[in-house]
């Protein structure tokens, strides 16, 4: 590089331009920079982007100096005087872009100043183009620009991609776009830090009231003691509260990053992708700038792109634009894709131009924060169940803290040594205040306790578990509130196909005319007859077949159904789908949707220009649109009634086989009917010629027939609805148990969508129940099922894998969408994603929303124990001796014990068999059960009776000290939940054992908790104000929560109505309600 200094021909100023070749050979640079000019100025011409001619004077000088040196020096020298000023070159634009970012000019201060003009370059790998130009194409609409690029076809080629083939998508290849693009990920808001978690427990009111408390405590007793003894009673507040912040904190710090993790998965979209020619699955954060992308109904939209080629292409831009008109896009108006639109309607292909935070979808997605999760229905009722509890629980604390501080003020309370502690103004100001603090202190530590906020984190780990172990089971959470409303589903409306069956299609039969054809089908069909064939399933399709280069294995993509006609098609009757594009051009197409339940595709030979369109749908469907048809030779004949009756019997019979029925039809189209349709946007439907029909068999996923008996056991009443023919849905139905053999059509259990759809609403109301199948339905009738359901009291879920199975999806209480052949939108509007799409797996979600329904209700009964023992037993306490039996610090670890770690415990039970044996829990069925009053009133009742006794009578009757009876009244508390707890893992069965080898985690902490139970009791005096009990008096204490037990068993035996208890009171109310009224008018009579 030279470098040469150019006199300006206005005010005797110079400018130096690196890109000017160098006057001196010697002078070798080694900074390569390009399109950089750098302009020398002094503080007087700042502004200018020049200097003057004794500034340039100086330069020269410089410039001039290595060739007065030695040789020697001379490249060092050039290289040190580069370095320099391209040091200040850059430095000088960091701070040019600063300023510039601030809105404001920056002053240069030093005596010679140096600015950089970049010009922003193209990527290495791509000289032609760069992200501004691709961003801007798309978000603009610009379709001027686009042109003056060359159209989709000169943006494909900047980026080196072929339109039919595609990016050579080897890693190199990726690398490359990858870093010169960006990759398709999008940059979210932090989700809370563990300290936040931390914050917000320490933020709780009984917690700041407790720590406030603590810190007074911590004061006076250091005051009064000294450092050495007064910290016990202040710092040990502030242990155990801490611990209980940290042990909250990490459990929903825990659950947080688990509900993160979920999103990821529900996140990776697969995208249809062509890479060197073949057509491939790849996740959404694979796609790269360059990528050709195949499109149809329910895809979203992965990037932004360009439309390269398709048919009928609308996008719903609802999410981004809010409009709810459908767009439409082509090549000649409108071919810009915007990311996390979805396809509506038609099919295509598109040239991915932007990805990840390039796109508007990503702009958009970096500012949603998705670390929010709404409240569950559960939860909202658990939260006014704790707020209620809570509001009894102040109620008794306040009656306890005055009790306690008129107790104190009158003289009637008595320290350690039989002292009284208050006796007027004798009493120092400082034990004043620390008697209380300890007061206030006891009186918060009860509201604490009584409070249950474990029910709402004992919701959120049952959830979070279930979520877990859901996911193994091939099950995917989209929405947490779907887990628990699973557990009371009553009705399953179920797909067929994929979910039902295997979704494996082969071609089994073919009917040509009136004869079934063997499996020598090419040589025995007619030319004619076998070249329209052909075109009919070639060139009317949405798959695509690929091959190897050794050219001996074929790769079909596609739906199912396509990929067993194109296999048949190719292997049978040996098409060439090269051949039938480069002979015919593709005029318009109707692209497949399970409305019309059928495809047409209008073609144009290229040799002669004749036109015609080919049908292929739903046999029956097809038939009716026939008025001629081919037979086994070849040639045509009539469809008259007769002929088609024969054809209704042939397709009955295929269906009654369990077969799927798929029929050929075509037409030639004259050239003046050709431009009319044109005009009319349709195609010829009507007079066409049957071709042939295929029978598709699909066969029955194995262990469905035992899952649909497992959710009928349960209670759960199984429906099938399915676009198939009649025929081919009740065999399925037959041998999937959901439909008796003795069900006939006249029994109401079969209907057919349109059937249904045409029944008045009373009749629809009184049927809806005995329906099983209903057959040849749409989604809008799949809908009014999920509609008439609800309204009878049904709660609801809906299988659905297509774009049009939204409605129902949303409508339902539960939407299952299925993971592969399901649609985005589908999945979009599900609640829970079935991965493997088996209805197996759906089976398993009922279990899992049962176990999730019980494992709540197990840790109410827990926790109610517990709450209701310790209110009683520290209110009779107080009233009457003028003390709480329990510090603050003790009922601090019984509420760690009830609330988090009960919660861990029980919350992650797995289902068992015998849930699956119940009947469906209903709607408005009350959280708190008949059976669990029973179960919890009489375990407090049994702990309030013990531990009462050893309050009062303690002492006298094992011979102990005030200070031992005390630790021996924690003990056994804390014990009695210990054994409680085995109590509470069933809820009916008398056998609490069963299964416990199971659950290492119950072990564990029940394991966790004896072992810190020993410690505050043996090691903790002073943090736990306990006295170390010997042998004897532990045994005593086991003996006591031991009891628990044989209890549990004896109480289990107590028979119990089905009616909730409340009700009888609220019938009482209104029976007593009905009497007034009634004596009032007796009295105005």
């Amino acid at each position: 590089m030279r470098i040469q200094t150019k006199m300006a021909a206005q005010r005797g100023e110079a400018k130096m331009d690196i890109n000017e070749p160098l006057e001196k050979p010697q002078s070798h640079s080694v900074c390569s920079l390009t399109s950089i000019t750098y302009v020398f100025c002094n503080t007087c011409s700042v502004q200018s982007k020049h200097f003057t001619c004794e500034s340039m004077n100086q330069i020269e000088f410089i410039l001039d100096f290595p060739t007065r040196s030695s040789g020697r020096n001379l490249k060092r020298w050039h290289l040190a005087f580069t370095t320099i000023y391209c040091s200040r070159a850059f430095s000088h634009l960091i701070k040019h872009v600063v300023a510039t970012n601030k809105g404001r000019a920056s002053p240069m201060t030093s005596p010679h100043g140096l600015l950089i003009n970049v010009a922003e370059e193209p990527p290495p790998c791509f000289s032609n183009i760069n992200q501004l130009t691709l961003s801007g194409l798309v978000k603009q609409k610009n379709i001027d620009a686009l042109a003056k690029v060359g159209g989709v076809e000169g943006i494909a080629s900047s980026l080196n991609t072929n339109i039919e083939h595609g990016i050579r998508g080897d890693h190199v290849d990726l690398s490359c776009r990858h870093e010169a693009f960006g990759t398709n990920t999008y940059l979210r808001p932090p989700a809370k830090s563990f300290f936040r978690f931390v914050w917000e427990a320490l933020t709780d009111f009984t917690i700041v009231i407790l720590l406030v408390c603590a810190a007074l405590s911590l004061g006076f007793g250091m005051k009064e003691d000294g450092v050495k003894e007064g910290w016990y009673d202040g710092g040990s507040i502030f242990v155990a509260v801490f611990l209980v912040v940290a042990v909250s904190a990490t459990s929903d710090f825990r659950q947080s990053r688990q509900f993160v993790r979920l999103s990821k998965v529900s996140s990776n979209i697969p995208v249809e992708v062509v890479r060197n020619g073949r057509r491939q699955q790849v996740s959404i954060f694979e796609i790269a700038v360059g990528d050709v992308v195949c499109l149809k109904i329910g895809d979203q939209v992965p990037a932004d792109g360009l439309f390269i080629d398709g048919h009928s292409l609308q996008l719903d831009e609802s999410s981004m634009t809010g409009e709810s008109d459908y767009v439409e896009v082509n090549l000649a108006q409108n071919p810009f894709l915007i990311s996390g639109t979805k396809v509506a309607d038609g099919f295509g292909r598109m040239l991915v131009t932007s990805v990840g935070m390039n796109t508007t979808w990503g702009e958009m997605m970096s500012t949603v924060n998705r670390d929010s999760h709404d409240e569950t229905p559960l939860q909202a009722r658990l939260n006014k169940l704790a707020s209620a509890i809570g509001k009894v629980g102040l109620a008794v604390a306040s009656l306890v803290l005055v009790v306690l501080l008129v107790r104190y003020f009158t003289g009637n309370t008595e320290d350690e040594y039989g002292n009284k502690e208050f006796n007027g103004g004798k009493t120092k100001a400082d034990d004043v205040i620390n008697s209380v603090l300890g007061v206030i202190a006891d009186a918060v530590t009860i509201v604490v306790v009584a409070i249950p906020e474990g029910l709402p984190l004992a919701v959120t780990l049952t959830l979070a578990y279930s979520m877990k172990r859901m996911m193994v089971d091939q099950a995917m959470v989209r929405k947490l509130s779907a887990c628990e409303t699973m557990g009371s589903a009553t009705t399953i409306c179920t797909d067929k196909t994929g979910t039902l069956t295997l979704n494996q299609m082969k071609v089994t039969k073919f009917w040509l005319g009136q004869e079934c054809v063997d499996e020598k089908v090419a040589t025995s069909i007619a030319t004619n007859i076998l070249e329209l064939l052909h075109q009919g399933v070639g060139l009317n399709t949405t798959g695509s077949v690929y091959k190897s280069p050794s050219g001996s294995e074929l790769e079909f993509s596609g739906s199912p159904t396509e990929k067993a006609i194109l296999s048949w098609a190719f292997l049978q009757l040996h098409m060439d789908l090269e051949e039938l594009k480069q002979t015919f051009v593709v005029l318009h197409v109707e692209a497949f949707n399970s409305t019309k339940k059928r495809s047409g595709v209008l073609m144009r030979r290229k040799s002669d220009n004749r036109v015609s369109v080919h049908w292929k749908g739903a046999a029956e469907m097809i038939l009716a649109m026939c008025s001629h048809y081919y037979d086994v030779s070849g040639n045509i004949k009539s469809l008259d009634d007769v002929e088609r009756k024969k054809f209704d019997q042939i397709i009955q019979g295929m269906a009654a086989s369990s077969l799927r029925c798929i029929a050929f039809a075509h037409k030639q189209i004259s050239e003046e009917r050709n431009e009319h349709e044109k005009s009319q946007q349709k195609m010829e439907d009507n007079c066409l010629t049957l071709l042939g029909i295929v029978g598709l068999k699909d066969p029955c996923r194995p262990g469905v027939k035992k899952a649909v008996e497992d959710c009928q056991y349960a209670g759960v009443n199984v429906k099938m609805i399915t676009g198939d023919n009649v025929f081919t849905a009740r065999a399925i139905a037959t041998e999937c148990g959901i439909l008796r053999p003795d069900h006939g059509m006249e029994s109401g259990a079969v209907v057919e969508g349109e059937e249904f759809r045409n029944y008045t609403p009373e009749e629809r109301m009184e049927k809806v129940d005995r329906i099983c199948v209903m057959a040849r339905s749409s989604p809008f009738d799949k809908l009014l099922m999920v509609q008439c359901l609800k309204q009878k009291g049904h709660v609801v879920a809906v299988t659905g894998d297509g774009t049009n199975d939204a409605p129902a999806l949303k409508e339902a209480d539960i939407g299952l969408s299925m993971g592969i052949q399901g649609t985005e939108v589908a999945k979009e509007s599900s609640d829970i994603v079935i991965l493997d799409d088996n209805f197996g797996s759906v089976a398993t979600v009922l279990k899992w929303g049962r176990g999730v329904y019980n494992n709540i209700q197990k840790f109410i009964q827990f926790q109610l124990t517990v709450n209701v023992a310790a209110l009683v037993i520290n209110f009779v306490a107080a009233v009457s001796a003028g003390e709480v039996p329990l510090t603050a610090v003790q009922l601090l670890w019984v509420n760690l014990i009830m609330d988090t770690l009960g919660a861990l415990a029980l919350a992650t039970e797995k289902p068992t068999r015998e849930l699956m044996e119940k009947p469906p829990v209903g709607r408005i069925s009350p959280l708190i059960t008949n059976i669990m009053w029973r179960n919890l009133l009489a375990q407090a009742f049994y702990q309030i009776a013990v531990l009462l006794t050893l309050q009062f009578r303690g002492e006298s009757i094992f011979g102990l000290s005030k200070n031992v009876n005390d630790t021996l009244i924690f003990n056994t508390f804390v014990l009695c939940q210990v054994f409680n707890e085995f109590n509470a893992r069933k809820l009916e069965k008398k056998n609490v054992f069963e299964g416990i080898h199971r659950n290492k985690l119950f072990m564990g902490i029940i394991g966790i908790t004896i072992v810190l139970q020993v410690l505050m009791v043996e090691f903790l005096k002073k943090f736990a104000s306990t006295e170390r009990l010997n042998w004897w008096q532990w045994g005593v204490c086991i003996g006591f929560a031991a009891m628990s037990w044989p209890i549990g068993f004896m109480v289990k035996c107590v028979p119990v109505p089905d009616r909730p208890f409340f009700s009888y009171l609220k019938w009482q109310n209104v029976k007593n309600m009905q009497i007034r009224l009634v004596c009032v008018e007796l009295v105005l009579l």
